[in-house]
């Protein structure tokens, strides 16, 4: 990902996809989509030190999963994160 990546522009459809995902997400985890979108970002700088990754291809999601040692479900977050190359 370069510096340029993130001031590209994304068409609407683009941006009420994203928009309506984090919706969903902060929904399922009861927090709002600021934080959602923060911990987007935290996570595409973080792993950019590493590696080059596609970010419009990243997709966060919030689930129930149940959890040993715990009675019920608890929230977990998974990502998808598509992976362009290695950084040396």
């Amino acid at each position: 990902m370069s510096v340029f990546d993130l001031f590209r522009k994304k068409n609407s459809g683009s941006i009420a996809k994203d928009r309506l995902k984090l919706l969903l997400v902060s929904d399922r985890a009861s927090c709002s989509p600021e934080i959602m979108e923060a911990i987007k970002n935290d996570i595409i700088q973080v792993i950019s030190k590493y590696m080059e990754i596609d970010a419009e291809g990243l997709d966060i999601q919030i689930t129930q999963t149940e959890c040993e040692g715990s009675e019920g479900k608890v929230p977990a977050l998974f990502a998808n994160i598509p992976i362009k190359d290695i950084r040396k």
